[in-house]
């Protein structure tokens, strides 16, 4: 049975810092490429991240350049997203997805990439 849980999330003011985590079991995750999502309230569920299976290549919207890291630790099946300098526009449920296969397609940022889903966790950013 696949499972991917995210935590991590919480309430942070503006200009700070969170990094959520993802574990997934039951699939083989040093195989898949993994993606973060966030979904505001009212809005369209929006890709934030990608990485590849090795973490070797990696892929970000443009309104988290710079300020957001995704990494992966292969040996604990483990998914990171580092974000710093929080806004409160990035206040957002936040997905961990996996794709059943070891690129980030050229539409990663498209929920239908992906085949595996985590229940979210909130960030909130206060400003």
């Amino acid at each position: 049975q696949v499972q991917v849980v995210e935590s991590g999330g919480g309430l942070v003011q503006a200009g700070g810092s969170l990094r959520l985590s993802c574990t997934a079991s039951g699939l083989p995750f040093d195989n898949y490429a993994m993606g973060w999502f966030r979904q505001a309230p009212g809005k369209e569920r929006e890709g934030v991240s990608c990485i590849t299976r090795s973490g070797g290549n990696t892929y970000y919207a443009d309104s988290v350049k710079g300020r957001f890291a995704i990494s992966r630790d292969n040996a604990k099946n483990t998914l990171y997203l580092q974000m710093s300098s929080l806004k409160p526009e990035d206040t957002a449920m936040y997905y961990c997805a996996a794709a059943v296969r070891d690129y980030c397609s050229g539409s990663w940022d498209n929920r239908v990439e992906y085949d595996f889903w985590g229940q979210g966790t909130q960030v909130t950013v206060s400003s």
